[in-house]
């Protein structure tokens, strides 16, 4: 994906964003799920960086899979400023490495992933948190960012449009689908902790829905399973009414507003991420995804696992006004978006396919 030059085009965007970038020299990065959704782009972003402004910045990698961290990241193997760290972020954490800033983006973060492992979903928001945030207090680090989520929110049951960082939604704690975002909340309160008695430097990022052509394959988001689909060229399968309306956020934009938070976060404040560009009802998503691709919506029932996995708000957008406040904007909206994403990973697609055929 890395030679993809629409893939590379994004990369490209965020790399010539005006932002002090000089900071970063000399500098490592420990990034946390790092073949995630989120940590493949944000480690692309980052080794771009190095080679246009040679910041000579450094890459540590973590996850659990080593092998799959090998292959998507082959291209940055014999640099000598990039490492792949296997660990298990449930267990106390040893690394010989110097720190200076730490993204925390390992979590489950779909709704299969929640309903099938949902004691691993808990541990890895509040038990990996702890150990990291210890990590972060030996290692004196600079920042800590915490990617925290709009489902932090709950239900909105209010007259309020928005989310602000100050609201709270209504949560049902005891429900096995409870486990994300209140694991999320706890993560956040942690942060709290090791600000006050540690003096920690932590900013929470507080993220919509995100997407974009790094969406691993057994991702079960309606929108990433509406890509899949679509990059298959297969009808978009609707598993509800789609009134859900929520905040989207390409993966890019993400990647750019962590950056700007390590840069420009207050300690111990949370930010909504969001673009109102990318708000939009699931139905709609579904339409704009099929109208794009020339195929139909088609109606199904979700399983009992699937369904079990769900969210129950059906109102999630995020007030984003603090952040853009600070400086911060998006540069991709959600039509621009999709078809980005589609388009990239068609190709991708396509390719396999070829080179499999040989």
């Amino acid at each position: 994906m890395i030679n993809n030059k629409k893939y590379v085009k994004k990369i490209n965007e965020i790399c010539d964003l005006n932002y002090d970038f000089n900071e970063f020299k000399g500098k490592t990065f420990l990034v946390v799920g790092a073949t995630g959704l989120i940590g493949t782009f944000l480690i692309d972003v980052l080794m771009n960086l190095n080679n246009k402004l040679k910041l000579n910045c450094n890459i540590i990698a973590v996850c659990r899979n080593v092998n799959k961290a090998e292959d998507r990241f082959s291209k940055y193997l014999n640099y000598k400023n990039f490492k792949i760290y296997s660990i298990d972020i449930n267990q106390k954490i040893d690394i010989e490495d110097s720190i200076d800033y730490i993204i925390h983006g390992a979590s489950n973060t779909h709704p299969l992933a929640y309903s099938n492992d949902p004691i691993g979903t808990i541990t890895t928001n509040v038990i990996g948190t702890y150990n990291l945030l210890n990590l972060a207090v030996q290692k004196k680090i600079s920042k800590f960012i915490f990617l925290s989520s709009v489902e932090i929110y709950g239900e909105n049951n209010t007259d309020k449009k928005e989310f602000s960082e100050t609201d709270l939604g209504y949560l049902n704690c005891n429900t096995l689908r409870a486990g994300y975002p209140e694991s999320k909340r706890l993560g956040e309160a942690l942060c709290q902790a090791y600000i006050k008695e540690s003096d920690l430097d932590i900013t929470v990022a507080r993220l919509p829905r995100v997407y974009g052509p790094t969406i691993l394959k057994d991702d079960s988001k309606a929108l990433s399973q509406f890509i899949n689909k679509a990059i298959n060229n297969e009808n978009i399968i609707l598993k509800s009414e789609g009134k859900q309306f929520y905040s989207y956020g390409y993966v890019g934009d993400i990647v750019s507003s962590i950056l700007f938070l390590i840069l420009n976060g207050e300690t111990g404040e949370a930010y909504n991420v969001s673009s109102p560009k990318s708000d939009i009802t699931l139905k709609d998503l579904a339409n704009l995804i099929s109208n794009y691709v020339g195929k139909q919506v088609v109606f199904e029932l979700p399983s009992e696992q699937e369904r079990k996995g769900y969210s129950t708000a059906t109102t999630a957008i995020l007030d984003s006004s603090k952040i853009r406040n600070l400086g911060w904007t998006d540069i991709t909206p959600i039509e621009e978006g999709i078809k980005n994403t589609i388009d990239i990973l068609k190709k991708e697609n396509n390719e396999k396919i070829n080179n499999s055929s040989i």
